[in-house]
């Protein structure tokens, strides 16, 4: 069975910083991509960053550029998302979800073949 399964959230004060975990089960890490979206109340999903293996690159929207970092472990089939400085506007509910293959386009368009369920961030002021 394919499973993805997000950890790390938690609550923490502005400034500080949280790192996510998204473990992969079910399928290889080299032919599909990950990513992870946020979705805070009353507000649309987000697409906040994605990590590609063939070539190796990484995507990341303008919200959160230069304050997280993805990253991932093959052996573990694991992909993670490290957040540092964070700020209030990033409390919400992120999730993990992976494609087959590559494209950037699939991530932004959030059509993706698998999803996990979320794990909470809150961000104090």
């Amino acid at each position: 069975d394919v499973q993805l399964q997000a950890s790390g959230g938690g609550l923490v004060q502005t400034g500080g910083s949280l790192k996510l975990s998204c473990a992969a089960s079910g399928f290889p890490l080299d032919n599909h991509f990950i990513g992870w979206y946020r979705q805070a109340p009353g507000k649309e999903r987000e697409g906040v960053s994605c990590i590609f293996s063939n070539p190796s690159s990484a995507y990341y929207a303008d919200s959160v550029k230069g304050r997280f970092t993805i990253s991932s472990d093959h052996a573990k089939n694991t992909v993670y998302l490290q957040m540092n400085n964070l700020e209030p506007e990033d409390t919400a509910v992120y999730y993990c979800a992976a494609r087959f293959g590559n494209g950037l386009g699939y991530f932004v368009g959030g059509d993706m073949d698998y999803w996990g369920k979320g794990t909470l961030v809150t961000v104090s002021s």
